[in-house]
């Protein structure tokens, strides 16, 4: 892809959304930093030195949307996007049983819903142009299921599928449609992620001994963790390479734990799984 493409990123003012932003606009890419704190979006265009362009956007209001569809519709003198990244997201850790359903309905609206409805705003003029690309940030998660991360990996899964299903609906279209799937990134995406756990932290709750090895199964995960460096790097190849990936797993040791995971018997997955979140066997 050439210089100067126009790129929309959601959930641009922390971690991976940040690191790609920065990234774009320093090679020259026209980016539209989206995020929902403009004191955040602030910081933001301070760090990349003029060079992105704030907007205010929250993927989960249906008019914050569409006022960034005009905007970029304005900027772009009605060509629209070049291409759209889809990044704003979050983890709900928790037992499935215990998470309140507001919780769970307000990660699908941000993870699932709010990621297509920004998808169909933007798509139309793509279409139309014949050209254009679309880049979901999903995760390793999105291809195994984890104790006590039943709802973010539900959320995952479905952005994988969704992905997959774009991606062939748009080929037609000369759409490209390319799904980042970071494994634990060292980022304040952890720290967000326990604190929506404080609810749910009730010393005689029958959880409270999984939500304990939980907090230790982070630990040790973000603790190896890199930052968001390669992470950024790759939504970045995926948004700007002439013939991106169909789907980028970073880091790339990460391909050999989701085929781990997967390739396993059932059972044996089950128990892995359990020894890696810190829950204590059946019966045990």
């Amino acid at each position: 892809m050439a210089h100067g493409q126009s790129i929309l990123i959601t959930g641009a003012t922390s971690g991976i959304g940040r690191e790609a932003a920065l990234r774009l606009a320093r090679a020259g890419h026209l980016v539209l930093a989206g995020g929902r704190r403009p004191d955040a979006l602030a910081a933001l265009a301070r760090a990349a030195e003029g060079r992105l362009e704030p907007v205010t956007l929250d993927v989960t209001d249906p008019a914050s949307v569409e006022a960034a569809r005009g905007l970029v519709e304005g900027r772009t003198g009605g060509r629209g996007l070049d291409v759209l990244v889809n990044n704003a997201g979050y983890a709900l850790p928790g037992p499935l049983e215990a998470l309140a359903e507001r919780d769970l309905r307000q990660l699908f609206d941000t993870n699932v819903f709010g990621l297509l409805a920004v998808t169909r705003a933007f798509v139309p003029a793509m279409r139309e142009r014949g050209q254009g690309r679309v880049v979901n940030v999903g995760s390793i998660m999105g291809r195994v299921a984890m104790p006590m991360l039943g709802a973010y990996n539900a959320s995952k899964h479905a952005v994988a599928a969704m992905t997959d299903a774009l991606r062939m609906e748009l080929a037609p279209f000369g759409i490209t449609v390319v799904l980042v799937e970071p494994g634990a990134v060292r980022t304040g995406f952890a720290a967000t992620a326990l604190a929506g756990l404080a609810p749910y932290r009730d010393p005689d709750s029958p959880y409270a001994a999984a939500l304990a090895g939980t907090d230790g199964a982070w630990a040790r995960a973000y603790r190896l963790a890199p930052g968001p460096a390669s992470a950024g790097r790759a939504v970045a190849r995926a948004a700007t390479s002439d013939r991106p990936a169909p789907r980028y797993v970073v880091p790339a040791r990460n391909r050999l734990v989701v085929a781990a995971l997967t390739a396993l018997p059932t059972r044996a997955a089950d128990a892995a799984k359990r020894r890696i979140m810190g829950l204590r066997p059946p019966g045990g």
